[in-house]
């Protein structure tokens, strides 16, 4: 990168190479075991090997305290930190459960100092891997060089663009009203990029390798410490993209208690640009109210023609949401950890709540955006059904 330091550079350079052949030959060695989740006593020059040159290359960069660069070049040096801390966490170097502050005491000071500079958490996020993930001569950073790796990232970023390309559509309609002869092109927009995300997620599921991911992918998305504070593992909805499209569709509220909790907990999980995003659109009102509030309209052409396509719209966003909770997390994680031994059971979410809760909170959050009836959650069903009455 340009206008970095020596030390910057060296870090960077190992975390794209050395770094990456030792997870990958890492996880050589746990795919022989009969257990593949026990990782303990398993590789031991390997992961001092890890543990110490990334060290030493940390304690350089934090001696340089050159962190105060411009926001990309910190944004990324936090994402290279973050990584090595994730797969120290990975290989149980470290280990929330058994300690009170992390043993990476030099990565943690180095992110602590970064990550409130730039405004996010001190660990790597989700951006970090996906939509600004820088790559050299074609290859971009990551933990090894599995195929499914690459198929997980690659996919994800996919799915993570497309909404974006929804959101900005639907901030535009927002922007010109219902009625606006150019919102009928807006939607188009959006429904294309919503059929964008279910193609990607559609190959996602019949392409990658579930117990490759489980086993090899998934574990170094999981929780660790920096200093004292255990922070939750990067999630592939930490942007602002899918939750813009939830409220301006309307199909999620700002002011429900269970959807504005997650809408907290990801702040600072996501890019500062998204986080200016994602406040602007809690202040906004939604599509479907507009839609509701102009039922008076309902046999103009122009009512008629957008209603049915702002519908489509809501029920591919639906769409997505089933995919997610009923295809991939049943198929990649759900399933596999059936069949998983007792003992690494409570360490195997990367949000971490338990498997029970974590699917339980993204049931609520996939009958939301679906607008299925629910009791505990103020869902969009009847206004729904409302809407669609209103349809010549």
């Amino acid at each position: 990168m340009k206008n970095t330091s020596h030390a910057t550079h060296a870090f960077d350079q190992w975390i794209r190479g050395p770094f990456v052949e030792i997870n990958t030959a890492l996880e050589a060695l746990y795919w022989q075991q009969e257990d593949r989740d026990n990782v303990a006593g398993i590789g031991k020059s390997l992961k001092h090997q890890l543990e110490s040159e990334g060290r030493s290359l940390i304690k350089v960069l934090l001696a340089e305290g050159n962190t105060s660069q411009d926001f990309n070049r910190a944004f990324n040096l936090l994402g290279s930190v973050g990584l090595y801390m994730a797969a120290c966490r990975r290989h149980d170097l470290t280990e929330p459960s058994r300690e009170t502050r992390s043993p990476l005491i030099e990565a943690s000071a180095l992110a602590m100092h970064i990550g409130p500079t730039i405004g996010m958490a001190p660990r790597f996020s989700t951006a970090h891997l996906t939509t600004h993930n820088i790559a050299v001569n074609g290859t971009y950073k990551c933990f090894t060089t599995l195929h499914d790796e690459t198929l997980f990232i690659d996919y994800n970023t996919r799915s993570i663009l497309a909404f974006k390309r929804a959101a900005e559509a639907l901030t535009k309609i927002y922007a010109m009203g219902i009625s606006h002869p150019l919102c009928y092109d807006l939607l188009l927009t959006a429904k294309q990029s919503l059929n964008d995300v279910i193609e990607s997620n559609n190959i996602l599921f019949s392409e990658l390798d579930t117990d490759r991911f489980f086993h090899c992918v998934r574990p170094y998305y999981k929780s660790y410490r920096v200093g004292s504070q255990i922070y939750r593992g990067a999630n592939a909805g930490d942007f602002a993209g899918i939750n813009i499209v939830d409220m301006l569709l309307g199909l999620c509220r700002a002011n429900e208690p269970f959807y504005s909790q997650m809408l907290v907990d990801k702040f600072t999980y996501m890019m500062p640009e998204d986080q200016l995003l994602l406040r602007d659109a809690m202040q906004k009102t939604n599509l479907m109210d507009d839609f509701l509030n102009q039922r008076q309209h309902k046999n103009q052409m122009w009512y008629q023609r957008n209603l049915a396509l702002f519908l489509e719209v809501c029920k591919l966003h639906g769409a997505t949401a089933n995919q997610h909770h009923d295809q991939l997390v049943n198929k990649y994680i759900t399933q596999p950890a059936s069949h998983i031994q007792s003992q690494h059971m409570d360490k195997l979410t990367a949000s971490g709540p338990p498997l029970h809760i974590l699917l339980r909170s993204l049931e609520k959050l996939r009958d939301l955006r679906v607008g299925n009836q629910r009791d505990d959650i103020a869902t969009r069903h009847h206004d729904i059904l409302t809407l669609h009455e209103t349809l010549n």
